[in-house]
């Protein structure tokens, strides 16, 4: 035991924990804790501009980095503005600790109106957070500091929340630190592993569809042992873009994107359909299973939830993607698996259609994204904006290195990409880091250039500029008769970025990127790339699903009730 403040003791719990950076702001709530933090040579604190940059922050240093992100948040307001990082977390799975201050004790509850209360204020987070605690003294401070890591390391990891009124950072008492908690892998029993094993061996036609949890496992070397000693081929979805390399043989690419809303052409959509056996790992299958009931899904996920959620023809494997693939490799190598044939001839003609259908169609975006990628060097980490840019990255951008590719999943959360830059380049700053925006995404955040200057985070951001809010205003003309409250006016953004003390530089093409990354990559700076778009029309939104035109532009049945 030790008398420690709870500030102490919420610190030494983080260190103990292998916590090095903790993105936030250090409101009147939080000064116990953030004196703390102060007297501590092994933390280190990123002070953000707003509570949104830090919870994003937090979030992209989880993605890469293999450990928790940490932010710390004022109450009230400052936890709603939070909030939407943290959907964005709760969206891919990334764990992320928030220290959220509390209003004074005896206040808590009372509805008095104290500074920045909140009435039951864990409960803004409920939705998108895995697990909350309050904590009222310091000697309580190391338990839920350790259950909150086992928490974010166990399961499907998400957001936490542990919450504290500002007495408890500095009264001391008498406080016991806790060692972190062991944490151990679930694997699928024999039983259940020799029967997927047998199906698998049956099977004319079977592949692998990986997600997220595949990289969340730290898995991906795993999934290509498992592609190459079972000759299966790979299709990823979205959050499993880069958890084989595009450029294996047997890796078809992402199954979803702009083509895959056009099903009669996209091939690789076909492909997954026609399979008689998915094996799904670490995937939601937010879409159903292209192949449906008329196959087998062997589904690994460490979310029981969703199990059996996809179809009723399902084999579930309830265990850790890393764990459960190296307890079947031996089952399936002791049944010959190896003998199957090579899929890489029809992998590679699937490709080259793909090709010709990118071709064909003659998009402005294909031509700058592979402009892109012969540019910038293969381990750079980029994170797509909810941008057409980023919409064509998932199906077209190709990705050969883990965790280098960063979405905002199913929250489509406009502006999330550049404090989320931020965090990956805290977590990695010996490697390049790439946001690519837009002009409207961009400005969510955009004061966090004064923390990328404070802080040297020297991230390149690419913003690609049109003055509107291009999608919307693109569907309001196409479907609704024309534009209404989508232009936007920017301030000269080079200027912008070199009033923080970034520096600024001017594309006159979108095709001058072959020149300006490179020389942006060189400066050890934050730098802010402003790219036109005048001359580049948005295409029209893609075919979704079978229908028309998107749902979101027409009536659909069953949204009102009879």
């Amino acid at each position: 035991m030790s008398n420690m403040s709870g500030g102490e003791a919420l610190v030494a719990s983080l260190v103990k924990e292998g916590v090095e950076v903790v993105f936030g702001i250090p409101g009147i709530h939080m000064s116990g804790i953030v004196a703390a933090m102060r007297d501590e040579p092994s933390l280190r604190l990123v002070t953000t501009r707003h509570e949104a940059g830090a919870a994003h922050m937090a979030d992209g240093y989880a993605r890469v980095s293999g450990k928790p992100g940490v932010c710390l948040v004022v109450p009230g307001a400052g936890l709603y503005n939070a909030a939407s990082g943290l959907a964005t977390a709760y969206a891919r799975s990334s764990p992320v600790l928030t220290i959220v201050g509390q209003i004074p004790r005896n206040l808590i509850g009372k509805g008095l109106g104290a500074v920045h209360e909140v009435v039951d204020q864990a409960e803004v987070v409920r939705p998108v957070s895995k697990w909350r605690r309050q904590v009222l003294r310091p000697r309580d401070i190391p338990d839920a500091m350790t259950e909150a890591f086992r928490q974010m390391r166990t399961g499907r990891p998400r957001p936490v929340l542990v919450e504290l009124p500002p007495e408890a950072g500095v009264e001391r008492e008498e406080v016991t630190l806790r060692d972190p908690a062991p944490v151990s892998h679930i694997v699928p029993s024999a039983d259940d592993l020799r029967r997927a094993v047998d199906v698998i061996m049956e099977s004319r036609l079977p592949i692998i569809y990986a997600g997220g949890g595949v990289a969340q496992s730290n898995a991906e070397a795993l999934l290509v042992r498992l592609a190459e000693e079972t000759n299966i081929p790979v299709v990823t979805s979205s959050g499993g873009k880069g958890t084989i390399p595009d450029d294996h043989p047997f890796s078809y690419g992402s199954c979803f994107g702009p083509r895959a809303e056009m099903d009669e052409m996209n091939q690789i959509y076909e492909v997954l359909a026609s399979a008689d056996v998915v094996i799904g790992i670490g995937a939601r299958f937010s879409m159903g299973n292209p192949a449906g009931e008329s196959s087998t899904l062997i589904n690994i996920n460490i979310d029981d939830s969703e199990l059996t959620r996809v179809q009723s023809n399902t084999i579930p494997l309830h265990g850790d993607a890393g764990a459960t693939i190296e307890a079947l490799l031996p089952l399936l190598a002791e049944a010959g698996a190896q003998d199957r044939p090579s899929p890489e001839e029809a992998v590679e003609v699937t490709k080259r259609l793909i090709a010709h259908y990118d071709i064909r169609d003659e998009e402005p975006q294909y031509p700058i994204l592979e402009m892109m990628w012969n540019t910038l060097p293969e381990e750079t980490v980029i994170a797509w904006d909810v941008t057409q840019f980023g919409y064509y990255a998932r199906s077209h951008y190709r990705v050969n290195r883990p965790k280098t590719y960063i979405d905002s999943g199913y929250s489509f959360n406009l502006g999330y990409a550049f404090p989320t830059a931020m965090g990956i380049k805290v977590a990695r700053p010996d490697e390049p880091v790439v946001c690519v925006t837009g002009d409207g995404g961009f400005m969510f955040n955009a004061t966090e250039l004064a923390t990328a200057v404070q802080y040297g985070i020297n991230i390149v951001t690419v913003v690609f500029r049109d003055n509107a809010y291009g999608n919307v205003a693109r569907d309001l003309h196409n479907y609704f008769g024309g534009t209404y409250g989508t232009e936007l006016r920017n301030p000269d953004l080079a200027q912008f970025a070199e009033s923080f003390g970034a520096v600024g530089l001017r594309a006159g093409d979108p095709q001058d990127l072959a020149s300006l990354l490179p020389e942006a990559l060189s400066r050890n700076a934050p730098v802010l790339i402003d790219v036109p778009l005048t001359d580049i029309s948005l295409p029209p939104a893609k075919m979704f699903r079978g229908q028309a035109q998107p749902p979101w532009t027409m009536p659909q049945e069953g949204l009102i009730d009879s």
